[in-house]
């Protein structure tokens, strides 16, 4: 797993939860057992020609007219499921993690997460969780904080 293996190469402490499948970040916090904003989703959005990565607490979606505002961009949609499949191709579609870092998307984390202590995320697959730290994902990340969440 390509997350991992940059979790492990920085030295980051996290554990790996496997459970059965699920396909939204809702279903993850519920099998987990996890509070839904603990729970961080990434939003792929194709703003004018490029791709950014949003992260979401599980619960929220991201209000597109104000990423807009804050890109300056022209024109801010979803991507849709080919454009994820080529961007993430080490991924199953839908489980795609937060690390945008990982493939050259800027990311723009949502303010409320930045209260938290620890995320959840989907670890590229539908079957596998990360919990880490907020702190530890914020320092490899490096995110962008704006308020993205309707």
């Amino acid at each position: 797993m390509r997350v991992t293996k940059f979790l492990d190469q920085a030295g980051v402490k996290y554990d790996v939860r496997e459970h059965t499948p699920v396909f939204t970040s809702q279903g993850l916090a519920q099998r987990e057992h996890e509070r839904g904003k603990y729970v961080a989703k990434p939003v792929i959005v194709r703003a004018d020609n490029r791709y950014v990565m949003c992260v979401l607490p599980a619960p929220q979606k991201v209000d597109l007219s104000k990423l807009k505002e804050h890109l300056g961009a022209d024109v801010v949609e979803l991507a849709n499921e080919d454009q994820i499949a080529k961007l993430f191709p080490d991924c199953e579609l839908g489980a795609e993690p937060p690390f945008g870092n990982l493939y050259d998307l800027a990311t723009f984390m949502d303010k409320t997460l930045e209260q938290d202590d620890h995320i959840m995320v989907q670890a590229g697959t539908h079957a596998k969780a990360i919990r880490m730290s907020m702190a530890d994902y914020q320092r490899l990340v490096r995110p962008k904080v704006l308020e993205l969440a309707l």
